[in-house]
């Protein structure tokens, strides 16, 4: 766990704060879904392959990804319903071999802002929540009276589920046979009500996978993607932030999230930041 450092001539408001990072490591071989390119990486230049006449030398590597590997956030471009995108736009009017006119993912603003976290595996007693489980409305609403906080819109919302867990077992994770638990329609209807700006879970499909389904609907993204325009982020890393929110009895938090400004692209990789806030006052009191 990192801490925020001062700024400017005086003391900072974050000055100590706790900072816990949000993103999964990415190396070959990490989970993802198979509806997407996997990431490589390969060291194009190793030390000694040029050496200066000082003796220095410098090494350096080429990265091959998709937009949805490893933690990420889906641009509105990501999904359409019969041919539309968010806010009625044909999809074929704005898409080309160089991406997306609109509704790409550099269109998305670096979001700074309160977050909540609604621990819903804490709900059911549970490190993780079983594959293919449905959240409920019913448990959102357990989790938000469990943390005692509003979940307002323009603002974030996590969900945890424990699923970052089983990181280090690919087969498992990724869903693809025994499932993935996540929000089924009705609780994504709960979410778009609340007019977040952003959500984020930590599987690699945010919302419920049936077992053995796979991706062969998601439902859930239509309703935030295209209905409610709002930003998923998956693949999240939360269960050091849950064990944490649980210590110092709050679920709100300062979450920093800003994607690569990848013009025209579908979705990006980003490392999202938790600072917990307050967390030191509230300790000292």
């Amino acid at each position: 766990m990192n801490r925020v450092h001062g700024y400017g001539d005086g003391p900072s408001p974050l000055a100590g704060a706790p900072v816990l990072d949000l993103a999964q490591p990415m190396r070959r071989g990490m989970p993802q879904s198979p509806n997407h390119p996997s990431f490589r990486m390969l060291l194009e230049r190793r030390h000694g392959d040029h050496v200066r006449a000082d003796g220095g030398s410098a090494a350096n590597e080429l990265i091959v990804t998709g937009g949805h590997v490893g933690t990420h956030v889906d641009a509105l471009a990501h999904v359409s319903q019969r041919g539309l995108l968010h806010g009625d736009v044909p999809a074929g009017s704005v898409q080309s071999h160089e991406g997306f006119s609109r509704h790409g993912i550099e269109e998305f603003p670096p979001y700074v802002g309160r977050a909540v976290l609604l621990d819903v595996a804490a709900v059911h007693g549970v490190p993780v929540l079983p594959a293919g489980y449905e959240i409920t409305v019913a448990d959102l609403e357990k989790a938000r009276d469990a943390a005692g906080v509003d979940v307002t819109a323009g603002e974030a919302l996590l969900l945890a589920t424990g699923w970052s867990r089983l990181w280090a077992d690919p087969g498992v994770f990724t869903g693809q046979e025994g499932g993935a638990p996540g929000p089924g329609p009705a609780a994504g209807a709960w979410i778009a009500e609340r007019g977040v700006r952003v959500t984020g879970a930590e599987t690699i499909a945010y919302e419920h996978i049936p077992p053995g389904r796979g991706h062969a609907e998601l439902p859930v993204h239509r309703q935030l993607l295209v209905e409610a325009g709002i930003h998923i982020v998956e693949t999240m890393r939360l269960t050091e932030l849950a064990e944490a929110t649980a210590h110092r009895g709050r679920a709100d938090f300062l979450l920093m999230l800003a994607p690569l400004p990848v013009v025209g692209a579908t979705g990006s990789p980003v490392r999202p930041l938790a600072v917990l806030t307050g967390h030191d006052r509230e300790e000292r009191a």
